[in-house]
């Protein structure tokens, strides 16, 4: 695969008052772009929101786990595949077995969390019963299974490892760069966070009591968007078929789309879907557009989405002039921009995204 290729997704994205992802004080997030105060969401809370949609995209196999417990996890494969066998019996073995494949059991509170595949807790369960079974020395045990092991927690790598990537300080060897990255949303225009004040009653106070049982105050701020982020499809195809390659482009577009991290959700129901989508393909390099709104927008009517929209456009279009690198394809959903890409909806759009890569993956072969 030495055709290099990437789908760089623009969303702008309006959020009614929210408070989406929270600063150590409670504070909505924000940001200073083009010297004025922004909303921001970080990448890290969105990914997150994605994991969590992947659930409903990928079958159990293609997902993984982050996690500080990857001991019982490999335990309760193992007694899950070997009724004879017990937990109290091969916890001894599994953290024994995971020192030899160079993780971090878990058992330590200060351990790392891990990102493990089920796939590989699978591989690990198997060996580590083959390891305990077997009648030879330990010391002959553990060199004729170190090399396996360490194999197995290397190998068959679950989507979502691949798309967001795993460091493992304690073995850097089990080191995946992140095929996908996730920039943090930041408004397209200032804004200034307002406070709610809010009392709670006593059901039970009596007829009489005055006053209410609680008081508080929660901090928010509504906004419109720009989100983008990127896959290098090239990266991703080194390590998967063509089927699970379809899987993952199209299940990222999906959950980037779709998804929303769950900040304050219930007391806000903030979930909104995007005002506008534009996705490319590109052979050169990821181009993120985030330069329209370095001057932020001003309010059109009354609102910021359509200021959004045309400023991401004319951006895009001077970009493409100044530096001659036009997509390679492109589509568009919700606005009507034909210099743009094609108008698609969400439907079609993830099935030329499967499309494209899997014109790439058999090209590439």
């Amino acid at each position: 695969m030495s055709k290099n290729m990437y789908i760089d997704f623009h969303v702008i994205q309006t959020v009614p008052p929210s408070c989406v992802n929270r600063d150590d004080t409670g504070s909505p997030k924000t940001a200073v772009y083009g010297g004025v105060m922004r909303a921001r969401v970080s990448s890290q809370a969105w990914k997150r929101a994605m994991r969590q949609m992947f659930k409903e995209l990928f079958t159990s196999e293609h997902m993984g786990y982050r996690t500080k417990k990857l001991s019982e996890l490999v335990v309760n494969q193992i007694c899950a595949d070997n009724e004879e066998l017990t937990a109290e019996g091969v916890d001894k073995t599994v953290k024994e077995v995971l020192e030899l494949a160079g993780v971090k059991s878990g058992s330590d509170k200060k351990d790392a969390l891990f990102f493990v595949s089920a796939r590989q807790v699978k591989n690990l369960a198997d060996l580590t019963v083959k390891y305990y079974r077997d009648s030879a020395s330990k010391d002959a045990r553990k060199k004729k299974y170190k090399p396996d092991l360490e194999k197995a927690v290397k190998e068959e790598p679950s989507a979502d490892i691949l798309l967001f990537g795993r460091m493992a300080a304690s073995n850097p060897s089990l080191n995946y760069d992140a095929a996908a990255q996730v920039a943090h949303a930041i408004s397209t225009h200032g804004v200034s966070n307002e406070y709610d004040y809010f009392t709670a009653v006593d059901d039970c106070g009596g007829e009489d009591s005055a006053g209410a049982g609680h008081l508080g105050t929660v901090e928010f701020n509504s906004s419109t968007m720009y989100r983008y982020a990127t896959v290098n499809i090239r990266e991703l195809a080194e390590n998967l078929t063509c089927e699970e390659l379809k899987m993952a482009a199209r299940g990222f577009a999906e959950a980037f789309i779709r998804s929303m991290p769950t900040g304050k959700q219930n007391t806000f129901a903030n979930r909104t879907l995007p005002n506008m989508v534009y996705v490319t393909v590109r052979d050169d390099q990821p181009v993120n557009l985030v330069g329209a709104f370095e001057r932020p927008v001003t309010a059109v009517n009354g609102g910021y989405v359509e200021a959004s929209e045309a400023a991401l456009a004319a951006y895009a279009g001077r970009l493409y002039e100044d530096y001659g690198n036009k997509p390679v394809e492109a589509w568009v959903i919700g606005k009507d921009c034909g210099e743009l890409g094609e108008k698609v909806n969400l439907t079609e759009l993830l099935e030329r995204i499967e499309q494209v890569t899997e014109t790439y993956f058999d090209e590439g072969k």
